[in-house]
């Protein structure tokens, strides 16, 4: 059983080791620097002692000097984007060179299992095209990844372990999959390198990547209680809060990136009442402490899971849409359509391809401005009762939807609250009509509004129509 302080202590270990300068593991050989901008390299040395940096990419000479702890800081000058190899020098009187670094454009990624999940899969939940992407991985050569090991820690450590890594088919098979379809789909597009910090944890609530001094606010959560010590590593540490931000994410404060990836959710389904404030108060905090603006954040709605007749999942989702509208620069992917009938059952849904694109077109229609790219899917927007039917209009829905009949999915209730499937299709270029022969007087209609009930309507350009319900009612 492994402890969560092992890790640290390991590092430190061979730090003190090491007489010459010691760098965190994210700033290795293969790593990828954030272009046009100063980059932030940190490191340890004896203290006091002046840190010189060079770079082959221009001839000035960085420098610092250890603080009394020992610990460095420095800021490069980085060019446009590249993929010519270049050379970083650190030097306290002996030399450290880092190898093989590329000029691009560096996303954070975080969240539980299905970001987590790898292109090799998980037990009996396989990555759809995984094979072909592995045996293909070679061919990009200017995404790199950094998967960073799981580590809860109790309190902040400035050490967690994982390296950057460069795309070949012996290393892909470890690489996020949500996160290398989005690589591969921004390289594509930018034609520039692009650099992957990957930092997730299975099953971890979103307190868990917040600090001690924010959660110890909650009501609900008991640090006392509900900070499990002794449970084994691998599992039980996930439904804890604050071990994520201490052990795997404060460590990477100081890497410069373009922005921050996020898909979780499911272990904060039945609380879903404060499920969008934290998120905002998680992303308020991620954009403080790396002190560089307002990054934009861009996350994944959770895929439809569980029964047909439950509400749990679909009340976390609407928090989830409702978290943009309160998140600054954010954006949500819908999921609903990404789902076989067989994986009701499965809480990692097979397609992670149109996950990582879906959240490409995000960022390169609104952090890139990548002309002609619709990122948005369509979401409800209001409703008019007509002659016993209901009237929906919609956003980010201009030029229609994808089928004009035949649309699955809708609900409708009256005044009783009993719902009834509902017949749905087009009766304008972005509204709805919905009837429902067992409800003559309509007052509520929902959409994929069940824990597993996907729909089937999306704009043209195929981003599925947001689950929604026009009511506020408790179940």
């Amino acid at each position: 059983m492994k402890r969560p302080f092992s890790t640290a202590i390991l590092l430190l270990t061979s730090v003190m080791a090491w007489g010459k300068v010691a760098l965190p593991d994210i700033v290795s050989d293969n790593m990828v620097l954030q272009q046009q901008t100063q980059a932030r390299l940190w490191g340890w040395a004896e203290p006091k002692t002046e840190i010189t940096v060079h770079t082959s990419w221009n001839e000035e000479t960085y420098l610092a000097r250890a603080d009394e702890k020992g610990r460095w800081f420095a800021t490069v000058d980085t060019p446009a984007a590249s993929y010519e190899p270049q050379t970083i020098s650190i030097s306290d009187g002996e030399t450290v060179q880092l190898n093989n670094v590329l000029i691009g454009e560096v996303w954070f990624c975080s969240g539980q299992s299905n970001m987590e999940m790898p292109l090799a899969g998980f037990d009996n939940c396989p990555i759809a095209g995984a094979n072909e992407t592995i045996a293909a991985a070679g061919q990009w050569k200017g995404i790199r990844m950094a998967t960073v090991e799981k580590n809860g820690q109790l309190k902040p450590v400035d050490r967690c372990t994982g390296s950057w890594k460069t795309s070949t088919p012996e290393n892909a098979p470890r690489f996020s999959a949500t996160a290398f379809h989005f690589a591969m789909m921004m390289n594509r597009v930018l034609n520039v390198p692009i650099g992957i910090i990957h930092c997730s944890w299975g099953g971890s609530m979103v307190e868990g990547w917040l600090p001690r001094e924010i959660v110890s606010q909650y009501p609900d959560i008991d640090l006392a209680r509900d900070i499990r010590k002794d449970a084994p590593h691998d599992w039980w540490h996930c439904l804890s809060p604050i071990l994520m931000y201490n052990g795997m994410l404060k460590p990477l404060q100081q890497y410069t990136i373009k922005g921050f990836l996020w898909y979780q959710g499911e272990s904060n389904v039945g609380r879903h009442s404060t499920y969008a404030e934290r998120l905002k108060t998680m992303a308020e905090l991620w954009r403080k402490e790396w002190g560089l603006g307002e990054l934009p954040f861009y996350f994944v709605e959770i895929a439809p899971y569980g029964s047909a007749e439950g509400t749990a999942s679909a009340l976390l989702r609407e928090a989830q849409f409702k978290a943009q509208s309160l998140i600054p620069n954010s954006a949500m992917i819908s999921t609903n359509d990404l789902v076989e009938p067989y994986e009701a059952c499965n809480i990692h849904p097979k397609d992670k391809k149109h996950v990582g694109e879906r959240l490409a077109y995000q960022a390169l229609s609104k952090t890139y401005h990548v002309g002609g790219i619709e990122a948005d899917s369509p979401s409800f927007l209001s409703m008019e009762i007509k002659d016993n039917a209901a009237i929906l209009s919609f956003s980010h829905a201009d030029n229609g939807f994808n089928r004009m009949n035949g649309m699955t999915g809708f609900e409708m209730a009256g005044e009783d609250r009993v719902f009834h499937p509902a017949e749905a299709e087009l009766t304008g270029r972005n509204q709805i009509k919905v009837t429902c022969k067992e409800v003559d007087r309509p007052v509520v209609v929902r959409y994929a509004f069940r824990d597993f009930l996907p729909g089937n309507v999306a704009n043209l350009r195929g981003l599925p129509l947001i689950p929604f319900r026009t009511d506020s009612w408790e179940k």
